[in-house]
């Protein structure tokens, strides 16, 4: 009874087991009511927010984070040097959207960088203490020790983006062979005969699926794949200039180029420039993001559109979803939840 201070007639406090029962549904879900996460629907929420009122029950927020080992906080962790998490307009997007599903709930948010060796073994220390209730990796290369470290720790851990088709984590990610597709059948509809692209790490599965969606665009268009206008950047402005000036070089007579971010493309643009290219008469440029890059770049760049908001909500709706069901996921048998966004070309003056 709400009016005796959230204790029942008995003068005890009401359990999270008589909740559930008043609600009719089980206590994994009560507590996922109470721990805001946004996997519940609208109506099974109504009824548990009924039940608590109706029993008057009161959610200790200091026992229940020390009965359950809890902190209330979370970690994203992004293994890759400060200076490119400021520089890429991905990670602060990325940053806005987990701090907007977030900010409904009593969870804190730590920003942890793991760019370096001596950074990596500080955060093992950390992660290990258990200071975190759970982990969100952004950015992770594929022999990144990191998500196999969690595993082990059994911190409930959600990645953006997979190492390899076989992920064993939860992940979200956005339809990178899709993307990849779309831009390059987007320059072959416009007339583009000999299509570059510009890649981004290939150690990162997103930036190889990127280039697999480059190739059977254009073998299912009848074009061959000319090994030479595929060139390796590294996801910075200074590696798009460098690898626009390689495929100018070894391939003069190109005339469309996909570079797979937005920053790589505004290296590429610099290259076209001093290169004298005109965009888009003499080569069309497309890239990867949809940042405010794009939009800012003279001529505007068509670029696709990745959710990146959208995927920040995602990770978080799964992440707390591993958090509420205490049990380790190998004990769960469940299989690890991919979830997969759509990417949509956004058409602009550089193409």
């Amino acid at each position: 009874m709400a009016g005796h201070g959230g204790r029942g007639r008995s003068g005890r406090r009401p359990t999270l087991e008589e909740v559930a029962a008043r609600a009719g549904v089980g206590r994994g879900t009560v507590s996922r009511v109470i721990n805001g996460s946004p996997r519940v629907s609208d109506a099974t929420r109504a009824a548990v927010e009924a039940a608590v009122a109706e029993l008057g029950y009161v959610p200790n927020t200091a026992a229940r984070a020390l009965a359950a080992n809890r902190t209330d906080a979370i970690a994203l962790v992004v293994p890759e040097p400060e200076r490119r998490f400021f520089t890429e307009p991905y990670f602060s997007d990325m940053l806005r959207g987990v701090g907007a599903a977030l900010s409904d709930t009593e969870m804190q948010l730590l920003l942890i960088f793991a760019g370096s060796d001596r950074e990596r073994r500080r955060l093992a220390q950390y992660l290990a203490a258990h200071r975190v209730d759970g982990v969100l990796l952004v950015s992770v290369h594929a022999d990144d020790p990191l998500p196999d470290l969690l595993g082990q720790l059994e911190i409930p851990a959600v990645i953006s983006g997979p190492r390899s088709e076989r992920e064993t984590l939860p992940s979200v990610d956005s339809d990178n062979y899709g993307g990849g597709r779309s831009a390059v059948e987007h320059l072959l509809e416009r007339g583009c005969s000999t299509i570059a692209t510009i890649t981004g790490r290939l150690d990162v599965y997103g930036a190889q699926r990127r280039i697999d969606g480059y190739r059977d665009a254009l073998l299912d268009a009848g074009h061959e794949v000319d090994e030479r206008l595929i060139a390796s950047g590294d996801f910075t402005e200074e590696g798009g200039r460098r690898a626009m000036a390689e495929l100018l070089a070894s391939c003069p007579g190109l005339d469309g180029v996909f570079a797979g971010s937005d920053v790589m493309a505004a290296g590429a643009r610099q290259a076209l420039r001093e290169a004298g290219r005109r965009i888009p008469d003499d080569v069309a440029l497309v890239g990867y993001d949809d940042s405010a890059i794009a939009r800012h770049m003279d001529p505007p760049l068509t670029s696709v559109r990745q959710p990146i908001e959208e995927m920040g909500h995602a990770m978080i709706s799964l992440l707390l979803d591993e958090i509420a069901d205490q049990r380790p996921a190998v004990s769960r048998g469940l299989e690890r939840r991919q979830v997969v966004l759509p990417t949509q070309l956004m058409t602009r003056a550089s193409s």
